[in-house]
């Protein structure tokens, strides 16, 4: 597949799906590394491999399945993402957004967007919970965007408002449910970079200064596209690691998956509490 998306490669793939659904899904979610297992909460679901899926993109990241598990959740209709793709991992930005342009066109209303990020804000600590209110598209602004060439008249406005990115009813749901069930809930703004080298000290106080609580390397190509078509996102960042602001500590992939084990229980209490409390 080439940098640009053609309607006729998503159509492709959302027809393809269509074909082997039960049903319309109303609630797209996106799994972060070693958040995957949340998928297995659905009972009597469909499994489909992205690689069955037309144009899908491939994962190639260690605790990302690669795969759709569809089924009924808290009584939602929902659609889950075992892993994403990332721009590190030679992908266009326009393919990294794919998943959320399919679900799209498959009438999905509802974008929840999860990650493993690095503490920014040294007040976090792992296993932390950050509700995203925001995010600062540092990639997109130096240009790589997922909207980037032919705007998609049929999906969105060649010029897509962002002012509010993360959907605020569906942030309150998330608070409700973190507070019903006693877990502490961090808000902040989320900053993706494009990877997949780790910051360096440097790095994390330069974005701190400019505003950043937790920093990754994806959802935000992901939630532009979905504002780009109207859909209500809800983003939730797992804090993996403490902010590194000094140099004195190593930062791995594996600290970031055993934080998963931490926080999958916690994240799964929440969006269940979001779906229980959602009105479609």
């Amino acid at each position: 597949m080439s940098e640009w998306i053609s309607l006729d490669q998503i159509d492709a793939a959302a027809d393809f799906l269509r074909s082997r659904l039960p049903f319309n899904p109303r609630v797209g979610m996106i799994l972060g590394s070693g958040l995957g297992e949340i998928a297995e909460l659905i009972r009597e679901s469909v499994v489909i491999p992205f690689s069955e899926i037309p144009n899908w993109p491939q994962s190639t990241v260690e605790g990302h399945k690669g795969r759709l598990v569809v089924g009924e959740l808290e009584g939602q209709k929902v659609l889950i993402s075992q892993g994403r793709v990332h721009f590190y991992e030679g992908y266009s930005m326009a393919q990294v957004a794919f998943p959320v342009r399919v679900m799209q066109r498959l009438g999905i209303e509802i974008l929840i967007v999860t990650n493993a990020a690095g503490a920014v804000n040294p007040d976090f600590e792992p296993g932390d919970l950050m509700l995203i209110t925001d995010h600062l598209n540092l990639i997109g602004m130096a240009g790589l965007t997922p909207l980037r060439g032919a705007n998609l008249d049929e999906l969105g406005p060649r010029f897509p408002d962002m002012s509010q990115a993360y959907d605020r009813t569906l942030g309150e749901l998330a608070r409700q449910a973190a507070a019903e069930k006693n877990i502490r809930l961090r808000e902040g703004i989320y900053i993706c970079l494009a990877g997949p080298s780790f910051e360096t000290p440097a790095d994390l106080r330069f974005l701190r200064q400019i505003g950043a609580d937790a920093v990754g390397m994806s959802t935000v190509p992901e939630v532009t596209v979905a504002r780009h078509g109207g859909m209500r996102v809800l983003g939730i960042s797992g804090i993996s690691n403490k902010a590194n602001l000094d140099g004195n500590t190593v930062t791995t992939h594996e600290e970031v998956l055993q934080a998963g084990r931490i926080i999958v229980p916690k994240l799964s209490q929440i969006l269940r509490g979001v779906l229980q409390r959602l009105v479609l």
